[in-house]
C-alpha cells in the first residue's frame, strides 16, 4: 500500500511533457494528471487522454461520452467513478493540447513509457481491461490487434476466451465520442450483440466481487 501511495503522489506531480518531453514540444499548459489506480477493481477503464473538460474538473469521463461508456458498461455514474469498482487508465494522463484543426492530439508518449508498467504493477487484481480505441489497443493488445480498430472490435468473441500473458481479458471498444454515432449506426452488431455481454461481464465482475 505504501509503494501504491507513492505512486500515486508522483504521478499526481509528474511534469515530464512540459519539462523534460521526449516527444516533440513541450506540453503548452499546466498538466493534470488524470488517473485512478485501485486494489480492489476488477476492471480497468483505458482510454485515450483527457479532453478539455475532464482536465478542467480532474474527473475522467466527465463528459459525453462519458455518458455513453456509462450506457455500454450498464453502471451509474456514482458507481463509475467508485474506484472500488473500476480503475481508469488512459494512455496518456493529461490533455495532450489541439492540434490544427482543433481536434486533440494524440496521446503523450512520456505518460506510458513513465508510468504504465508501474501502475498495472501495483493491481494484480484486475481482470478485464476495457481498451478504449486505437492507441489503448495498441497497448494492451499488441499483436493481437488487428488491421483496423473496427476489426480488432468485431473481434471481440475471441478477445474474451484470450487472456493476455498476465491473464487478463483485453476487451477492444470504439471510443464513446458522440463523434462515432456513425460507425455505431454502420456496425449494428455492437450495441446489438457485444454491448449486451459487455454489460454481463461487468455485473458479474462488480457485484459484490464474485
Amino acid at each position: 500500500m505504501i509503494s501504491e501511495c507513492r505512486l500515486r503522489a508522483e504521478i499526481s506531480r509528474c511534469r515530464v511533457c512540459r519539462d523534460a518531453p521526449r516527444h516533440g514540444g513541450s506540453l503548452p499548459h499546466e498538466p493534470r494528471p488524470v488517473c485512478v489506480m485501485s486494489r480492489t477493481a476488477r476492471i480497468a477503464i483505458c482510454g485515450q487522454a483527457p479532453g478539455i473538460r475532464v482536465h478542467n474538473t480532474g474527473l475522467p469521463f466527465n463528459d459525453p461520452s462519458g455518458d455513453r461508456l456509462r450506457q455500454w458498461l450498464g453502471v451509474t455514474r456514482e458507481e463509475f467513478y467508485d474506484p472500488a469498482l473500476f480503475a481508469i487508465v488512459p494512455m496518456g494522463f493529461c490533455f495532450p493540447g489541439y492540434d490544427a484543426k482543433g481536434g486533440d492530439l494524440p496521446p503523450r508518449r512520456e505518460c506510458r513509457e513513465t508510468w504504465h508498467a508501474q501502475v498495472f504493477a501495483e493491481m494484480p487484481q484486475l481482470k478485464l481491461i476495457i481498451a478504449i480505441g486505437q492507441y489503448a489497443q495498441a497497448y494492451h493488445m499488441g499483436n493481437r490487434r488487428k488491421a483496423s480498430l473496427t476489426q480488432t472490435v468485431a473481434d471481440w468473441r475471441d478477445a474474451l476466451e484470450t487472456p493476455d500473458e498476465t491473464g487478463r481479458i483485453v476487451l477492444p471498444l470504439p471510443h464513446p465520442s458522440w463523434r462515432n454515432s456513425g460507425w455505431l449506426k454502420r456496425n449494428p452488431w455492437f450495441e446489438r450483440d457485444l454491448v449486451p455481454e459487455l454489460k454481463r461481464r461487468v455485473q458479474k465482475l462488480t457485484s459484490n466481487g464474485k
